[in-house]
């Protein structure tokens, strides 16, 4: 299934592309692979050649699509606001307009707001088409060579797309339960959506499909993990089977509940899995529940602040506990503070 990460001959065996391709394809490492996310390197200014001296890795992200929306115009403005930049977006339809507004990218004000905005977005979503897209996907392949792979992204489930980035926790979580019309017939069209837009994301050349659910159970609930995420992952698979495509999915909070259900799934990875104490599963347990599936682990924040002896220890416990084979680490959640003096000991101690 990974083959593309590994055919190049005249690639270095040694590279993080190469070691990447080895790990996913189930092959033991003797020294495991830590990467960055792509969107930490644009935004955080440090000192990132150092790091990847050092053996740091890079994974990008790249949409594989692209969307025309006839029935609405989405139009952003920006502007200052107590000296922070302000971003207006409106979507304006035919039948009515949604607005949101974000300070410094930090979300003010969801889209959907009361019932009327359920029929006014699943409007602006009428007669949407959706198209392959690689050309994001093959630059960023280029520019990144042996540093890296690229992962394709196709955004959210439209459960997920709602509770997160339309309605928000507690709106979401009221009209979810009272099955609200209006919201189960948008969810209908977004889901119809994500699987056109799957149909065309495996014409890319991208290997591992991401989707960035950003889940931790407790907000969700294991009745509706079943009930609502498990049928479109199911249909996500279908498309998927026989492509040569793997899925990813983007958990990085509590998932013990669902632990078994995810297990049934043949979903290949769950991406930034947090072990405890931030998360509610070990790594051991992890590994024992989904021992074919590849783990991208985020080491927890709190790691960065024990001294240097222990948290080579525990990097080295976490191998042990994930390996031999179909992991890797990731720096996928935030930089910590102490990045200077932590990753370094953390690219060290996955030398051993």
């Amino acid at each position: 299934m990974f083959e593309q990460l590994t055919q190049n001959s005249n690639a270095d065996p040694h590279s993080i592309r190469a070691r990447l391709g080895m790990a996913l394809s189930g092959e033991p490492l003797d020294r495991p692979v830590y990467a960055v996310y792509d969107w930490f390197v644009k935004n955080r200014n440090i000192n990132w050649p150092c790091l990847f001296e050092l053996g740091l890795g890079q994974i990008n992200h790249a949409s594989l699509v692209k969307y025309k929306r006839p029935n609405v115009e989405i139009i952003e403005t920006t502007g200052q606001q107590q000296e922070r930049l302000r971003r207006d977006v409106r979507w304006i339809t035919d039948i009515g307009e949604l607005h949101e507004w974000y300070l410094d990218n930090w979300r003010q004000e969801y889209l959907i707001k009361s019932r009327e905005d359920y029929r006014i977005m699943r409007r602006a979503l009428e007669g949407a088409s959706v198209t392959a897209d690689p050309e994001g996907f093959l630059k960023s392949e280029e520019a990144l060579g042996e540093a890296g792979i690229t992962v394709g992204d196709c955004w959210r489930t439209p459960v997920m797309e709602a509770q997160i980035d339309l309605v928000g926790l507690e709106r979401f979580s009221i009209d979810l339960a009272l099955e609200e019309p209006e919201l189960m017939q948008l969810l209908e069209v977004m889901t119809e959506l994500k699987l056109m837009e799957f149909r065309e994301a495996v014409k890319t050349p991208a290997q591992i499909i991401k989707l960035w659910e950003n889940l931790s159970i407790d907000t969700l609930g294991p009745l509706r993990y079943i009930s609502q995420l498990v049928p479109i992952y199911e249909q996500i698979l279908k498309i998927l089977d026989r492509t040569g495509k793997s899925l990813t999915v983007h958990y990085d909070g509590k998932v013990k509940l669902i632990a078994e259900q995810f297990a049934a799934l043949h979903i290949d990875g769950i991406d930034s899995f947090t072990p405890q104490p931030e998360g509610d599963m070990s790594i051991a347990e992890a590994r024992s529940a989904w021992p074919d599936k590849f783990l991208w682990i985020h080491p927890p924040m709190s790691w960065h602040r024990d001294d240097p002896a222990t948290l080579a220890a525990n990097i080295r416990q976490a191998v042990r506990e994930a390996g031999p084979c179909r992991f890797c680490f990731l720096l996928s959640e935030e930089v910590p503070l102490e990045w200077e003096k932590s990753i370094p000991v953390i690219l060290n101690s996955l030398d051993k």
